[in-house]
């Protein structure tokens, strides 16, 4: 069975940083794709960033140079560093692990990031 679990999050002012870590459990694959989405209230989630099996990275443009992702050691377990948060940063942030082997997208509980004026 497979268990995706974010930790971290919380309220921060403006140009603050905050940092969410992500474990994924039972993947068939201890390097797999992996990533970090968002949903803001009245919006559809959207992706943040991700993380290759080879560990490339992707970002959004409205996060480059803000948000870092980064897997820890040789396993299923990532961070994201978020610095200089903005308001419309304000979100519930979703881990997703996806398993290449199965072919599906295995998505945590999220957590609250808020970020005041």
């Amino acid at each position: 069975q497979v268990h995706v679990v974010e930790s971290g999050g919380g309220s921060v002012q403006p140009g603050g940083s905050l940092t969410l870590s992500c474990a994924a459990s039972g993947l068939t694959d201890n390097r797999s794709p992996m990533g970090w989405h968002r949903q803001a209230p009245g919006e559809e989630r959207e992706l943040v960033a991700s993380i290759t099996s080879s560990d490339s990275t992707f970002y959004i443009d409205r996060v480059k140079g803000r948000f870092t992702i980064s897997r820890q050691e040789d396993k299923n377990t990532i961070r994201l560093q978020m610095n200089n948060l903005k308001p419309n940063d304000t979100a519930v942030y979703y881990c997703r692990a996806t398993d290449l082997n199965v072919r599906r997208n295995y998505w945590g509980q999220g957590t609250q990031v808020t970020v005041y004026s």
